[in-house]
């Protein structure tokens, strides 16, 4: 169930960042670099949940800042959303398995401390400017946050259980 106060959002974050570093921490080095059947590895979801965060914090400061708000990027609608990705593997294709849990752990914080700095109005009292739909800025914090912690979790398991 999605959170629906700054208090939830908070604990939800955590538990699910939380979550997710335990399992990294069991990711060894070659295996994160190996790629799956559809050609993505372990790394490569790690950084695209890091590069998410950041897509979603520019989403917020151009919608307050009354710019045009590009979902999901510049260039690129929703059902472009695997050409966007592969453009970010490739983007992200000389980083280190380090570099990628080193970004993942920077957005976490970047995302924390916006969550921190807003007040619950803020974060659920009204949609999001520039987002042109009803979604809370913490519904899309939440998405872009904990939601990809868990789906992250999610396939690194899989990933694991297919390994032994």
């Amino acid at each position: 169930m999605a959170a629906t106060n700054k208090d939830d959002l908070t604990l939800l974050a955590r538990k699910e960042f939380e979550k997710l570093s335990a399992l990294l921490d069991r990711v060894p080095d070659d295996f994160a670099v190996a790629k799956d059947d559809e050609m993505t590895s372990v790394k490569d979801v790690i950084g695209h949940r890091a590069h998410w965060i950041d897509l979603f914090l520019g989403w917020y400061a151009d919608g307050q800042d009354g710019k045009p708000v590009y979902f999901p990027a510049k260039g690129y609608k929703w059902n472009e959303l695997k050409q966007y990705n592969a453009a970010l593997r490739e983007q992200q294709s000389d980083l280190s398995w380090d570099e990628v849990k080193a970004l993942l752990g920077s957005a976490y914080r970047r995302l924390m401390t916006f969550i921190d700095a807003h007040s619950n109005q803020e974060l659920y009292g009204t949609p999001m400017k520039g987002a042109n739909n009803d979604w809370t800025s913490g519904r899309w914090a939440e998405a872009a946050g904990p939601s990809h912690f868990r789906s992250a979790s999610k396939y690194i398991r899989m990933r694991l259980r297919q390994m032994k």
